[in-house]
């Protein structure tokens, strides 16, 4: 007889410990081949910094958090809204949801048309044992109204979805813009220097398109445009054609246009990483913060940087901005509510036949994204409060899509 059948002569507690052996051995034998699947990507080393980005005597202590009073609301109880077409205002205007879903949130009607969340909200379908299956980009809500709009973040040039993820992602979520790293230029949030950048975009971008040539991949925000950031930019630019022999390819040209001070070892967006021997750039003040003016600055010099590099043609988003200052330090609502009002009219205003977006009507900004929707740590910018409910900011912002609106 067959060698084989010997496991029938032995007995029924010996077969049963042999198969389940097997069959636990199966299983780690296809998590191993998946791992190996998997390819091993370089990690550079990581220093993280402590967050300085208000004056220690305001931000002491302060963490976001969100409290129980804060629920989870099903999509069922929304107020309906249909997604807004390109080009119109509520399609322009964004919001950062720092907690992480719109769904704690009482939204009103209109509500912004696009959305971020800081992370690829991922959803996982199918598969045994976590083995298998399919990633995919979680849609938001249908009644919401808003287009979601996934950022891949890294540390120090390693990728969070890594590569292999972010291909499979892509391709089971087609059609989407991809934000790739978060303020990389800030030694607290994605904190890469400018080659290292560069070489990271690239495995994104790469990885992105793979899965879907169709989705537009965005560079990561800078957290404002100064001549320092700007000299950060032309390094990514420089090293990304030494090392690839191309322009650097981007869809979407992005920043943030805060107003803060740059100076190692002070308060505001401090010195960029790879800038060893810098130790201070624009010394703006807390009275600077809500500056439109600094703010304008900002948008025409991102502007004429990338007419100068031959992207022209490409569109402008702000995908960060706002007010991050208290009301002690001068920022009531009333000022923030102004500054909003006014910020809205200027990137709507805004245009340059010589920089400008030609498709675009020669607009500077195509898109722009206010912080945020509820932020503990930074709460003068909020649109709802620690309910859910609006504030007199989100009250503010829905009247002035009510009125210049659609």
């Amino acid at each position: 007889m067959p060698e084989s059948n010997s496991l029938l002569r032995q007995p029924s507690h010996i077969r049963t410990f042999l198969l389940v052996v097997t069959a636990v051995a199966t299983l780690l034998l296809a998590a191993l081949l998946l791992v190996a699947r998997s390819r091993i990507e370089w990690v550079p080393e990581d220093r993280v910094a402590s967050d300085t980005l208000v004056p220690a005597e305001y931000d002491e202590g302060r963490r976001h958090s969100r409290p129980e009073t804060l629920p989870l609301r099903t999509a069922a109880a929304l107020q309906p809204a249909s997604p807004p077409q390109t080009a119109t205002l509520i399609w322009r205007v964004g919001v950062g949801i720092v907690d992480g879903s719109p769904l704690y949130y009482n939204w009103l009607i209109p509500r912004p048309g696009w959305y971020l969340d800081w992370t690829v909200r991922q959803m996982q379908s199918g598969g045994f044992l976590g083995l298998g299956g399919t990633s995919a980009v979680a849609a938001p809500p249908a009644p919401l109204g808003m287009e979601y709009t996934p950022m891949v973040r890294m540390r120090n040039g390693r990728l969070y979805p890594t590569t292999d993820q972010l291909r499979a992602l892509a391709a089971n979520s087609p059609g989407l813009t991809w934000l790739i790293g978060n303020e990389p230029d800030v030694i607290w949030q994605d904190n890469t220097p400018p080659e290292i950048y560069a070489i990271a975009y690239h495995r994104a971008y790469t990885a992105v398109k793979a899965g879907d040539p169709t989705a537009q991949v965005a560079i990561g925000g800078l957290s404002q445009i100064t001549p320092l950031r700007l000299t950060y930019l032309d390094r990514v630019w420089a090293f990304y054609r030494q090392v690839y022999g191309a322009d650097m390819p981007v869809d979407v040209w992005n920043m943030h246009a805060f107003v803060l001070r740059e100076e190692r070892d002070g308060w505001g967006a401090n010195i960029p990483p790879g800038f060893e021997i810098v130790h201070r750039g624009q010394l703006w003040d807390v009275a600077d913060h809500a500056n439109l003016s600094l703010v304008e600055e900002q948008v025409r010099a991102m502007r004429a940087w990338m007419a100068a590099h031959g992207q022209q043609e490409k569109p402008l988003w702000i995908s960060e901005y706002g007010i991050l200052m208290p009301p002690e330090f001068g920022f009531p609502p009333e000022r923030v509510v102004a500054f909003m009002e006014a910020s809205f009219d200027l990137f709507t205003a805004l245009r340059d036949p010589a920089t400008g977006y030609p498709t675009d009507d020669n607009r500077l900004v195509q898109r722009w994204n206010w912080y945020s929707a509820r932020d503990s740590r930074f709460a003068a910018g909020n649109l709802f409060d620690d309910y859910g409910e609006p504030t007199v900011v989100g009250e503010a912002m829905r009247n002035y899509l009510v009125a210049n609106g659609p």
